[in-house]
């Protein structure tokens, strides 16, 4: 399917100040925030719509929870003006909310995702939108992940992490675009 930017919805997900601090571990991307504020920027440029993604957790204690004050966005990362707001607290930020509904409204035909956590979020979004009939477009150098237990008393490094999700997801969910591509296309004639 050729892209059509100006039929591309920005879904940004769970760019929240909270994994920054224990007891998240290490992340490896440092060009995170940048790449996804450049394609912020882009996206608001050019008026196409954008639709924010926010974990508020149920777990007690939970630094993502919506009374912590990791719950709140990065700097630049929260909605501007009228741009709209989804909350979700599990995985997928298809699941118990209105989404899809959203992307429907606003004539969408591909969902372009970044953000935090690569394996988590962002991979259940991804897959789940797949399932769901959508063109899925995965950002991965505006993503990040952590380092994880590999359960023997290692550890699998965040790059690793990375790298397994954008090639499992690659292969069936999603197509990957990096940040300097997207933000360098422009509306389709």
């Amino acid at each position: 399917m050729t892209l059509d930017l100006d039929r591309a919805v920005l879904l940004p997900i769970d760019m929240q100040q909270a994994f920054d601090a224990p007891p998240w571990p290490r992340r490896w991307n440092a060009d995170v925030d940048a790449n996804g504020l450049a394609l912020l920027a882009a996206w608001r440029e050019t008026g196409r719509p954008i639709i924010h993604v926010r974990h508020d957790s149920v777990e007690p204690g939970s630094s993502l929870a919506p009374e912590a004050p990791g719950n709140a966005f990065r700097p630049g990362f929260g909605p501007q003006a009228d741009e709209p707001l989804v909350t979700k607290s599990v995985n997928s930020a298809f699941i118990g909310t209105d989404l899809d509904l959203r992307l429907k409204r606003l004539g969408a035909r591909h969902v372009v995702v970044f953000g935090i956590s690569t394996d988590m979020c962002v991979s259940t979004t991804v897959r789940t939108g797949a399932n769901m009939g959508w063109d899925m477009i995965l950002v991965p150098d505006a993503c990040d992940c952590f380092d994880l237990p590999d359960g023997k008393g290692g550890t699998i490094s965040a790059e690793d992490i990375q790298a397994a999700h954008v090639a499992t997801l690659a292969v069936e969910f999603c197509r990957t675009l990096p940040t300097a591509e997207l933000t360098g296309l422009r509306a389709a004639a």
